[in-house]
């Protein structure tokens, strides 16, 4: 059976994302991290991993860019998810007695309005999922998680709000990773990492090849290099598959723009239901 590392305890929304992407008939390995779930893709131990690189409502995941950066493994595919949150607590609380709202910081920012309409505190957990079993687990008939559906229900608790984000419009867009490159596909993105010399039109000069080949561009996300202050990697993702001409003029014209370029791989671009 096909093993998939994901990042929280079973009912997460990485388990989600897995079995929208490959079915239910693959084995679902929950990590603490998403370094685990790099390190043992890497390392051959699962078969493949999910990671969310980035939400529609809070932005970019930084631990998940900063080891596309530092892995050996190939980005291979790509899930975007609507995200419906829930808030879960035992069954014999209700929303008057809830005092604290455990949950993953992505998942606290996107319900902010929610939160602050409650007027309680709040309590920073690693898992969506996790803050329900904590709360079931340590019998806080005080508190609430904030997580899906499938997680109240996974964990016997009860749902006391759905709908909470702040906007309609959530959706997480996850990764795939693999050791291996995946098969071409027509409908392909590719996404890369480079970074420029520190000097006028450095960058303006990268992205160029681009729109003078034709492509375009779907993100660009920067990230500190943490070897000098104020000086970045740009992630960017483009339409089509490394293999094609035009992708291949392209790459080939960036490696003289740039001092730094890795390709992280070509794959199906996700279908969007928006």
């Amino acid at each position: 059976m096909v093993v998939v590392a994901f990042q929280g305890e079973r009912g997460a929304y990485s388990e989600e994302a897995i079995h929208t992407y490959f079915g239910l008939d693959v084995e679902a390995l929950p990590c603490k991290t998403i370094r685990e779930v790099f390190n043992n893709t890497e390392a051959g131990r699962t078969d493949y991993g999910v990671v969310p690189v980035e939400n529609s409502i809070e932005g970019s995941v930084s631990e998940t860019y900063d080891m596309l950066l530092t892995s050996s493994v190939r980005v291979v595919g790509e899930i975007v998810l609507r995200i419906s949150h829930c808030l879960i607590a035992h069954h014999d609380s209700e929303l008057s007695d809830i005092k604290v709202v455990y949950s993953h910081p992505q998942a606290l920012a996107q319900c902010r309005g929610f939160i602050t309409s409650l007027g309680v505190d709040v309590s920073i957990t690693y898992d969506t999922a996790g803050s329900v079993l904590l709360i079931r687990d340590r019998g806080l008939k005080d508190a609430a998680a904030i997580a899906s559906e499938k997680a109240a229900n996974l964990y016997g608790m009860k749902i006391l709000a759905r709908g909470i984000e702040d906007y309609g419009h959530n959706y997480t867009r996850f990764l795939v990773i693999s050791a291996h490159e995946a098969p071409y596909s027509n409908e392909s993105k590719t996404s890369i990492i480079f970074s420029t010399a520190h000097i006028p039109g450095a960058l303006y000069n990268a992205l160029g090849v681009f729109a003078n080949n034709g492509l375009n561009l779907t993100k660009i996300e920067s990230r500190p290099t943490r070897q000098r202050p104020w000086e970045y990697y740009f992630f960017v993702d483009f339409e089509g598959h490394q293999d094609d001409e035009r992708c291949r003029k392209a790459l080939s014209e960036l490696t003289s723009k740039v001092i730094f370029l890795k390709v992280l791989g070509s794959y199906p671009k996700a279908k969007m239901d928006f």
